[in-house]
């Protein structure tokens, strides 16, 4: 129980740093394109409590490690004003990207300090849980996050590239916002893990041939 509850508390230490940095990291490119909405909203801040989000970011994760299935979750959405942010959807497209790459290159640096320092041959038990847990859940949250659904980060790529029709129905999606998450995992929970699963484990075989492993 000692070890599940420790693995527990590894996992939201990692996901309110990752989460912390991804949401700044959509405020900043936001804020570097025109748009100063996220800083006038406070949300350029490294402190965790003001980008979580009690589902996405502590129920749906910490559920998801206590069954041992992929964990992925998001955040508190930072605010912004479309219309301010220069380039148009693209500049939007950059704005959500901006969230998800942080996680990806996360989990890179994380694998890299890994296979790059010796720690792997370490045997200190502590350390190699909190790296693997870093790449794991940054993959985990990458992956998601990039789903072309609303109001997830990917579905702002997928908006630029739609047809107006489609747009229409992503505007309507996106008003509701949390629910739509909510029933995709709900729904479709069995054939979302097999995904995010073998997505996390792809991108992990990517990580090992990249560095020798």
């Amino acid at each position: 129980m000692g070890v599940n509850l420790l693995y527990l508390v590894v996992v939201l230490v990692v996901i309110f740093i990752s989460m912390t940095i991804h949401e700044i990291m959509h405020g900043y490119v936001s804020y570097w394109l025109g748009d100063d909405t996220a800083r006038d909203a406070g949300r350029l801040s490294f402190n965790p409590l003001k980008h979580v989000d009690p589902f996405l970011t502590i129920i749906l994760p910490l559920s998801l490690a206590l069954v041992g299935a992929p964990i992925f979750g998001g955040a508190k959405p930072v605010p912004f004003n479309p219309n301010r942010v220069r380039g148009g959807e693209w500049g939007v497209a950059a704005v959500a990207l901006a969230g998800p790459l942080t996680n990806f290159l996360l989990a890179f640096i994380a694998y890299g300090l890994w296979a790059l320092t010796g720690i792997h041959a370490s045997g200190d038990s502590l350390v190699t849980m909190v790296i693997a847990t870093t790449v794991s859940v940054n993959l985990g949250f990458f992956v998601f996050n990039i789903l072309p659904v609303p109001p997830l980060d990917g579905s702002r790529v997928f908006y630029a590239l739609a047809p107006d029709f489609v747009r229409r129905a992503m505007d309507w999606l996106e008003r509701y916002g949390i629910i739509v998450v909510f029933i995709l995992v709900l729904v479709f929970s069995q054939q979302l893990s097999i995904f995010m699963g073998a997505a996390i484990n792809f991108f992990i075989g990517w990580f090992g041939s990249i560095f020798g492993f």
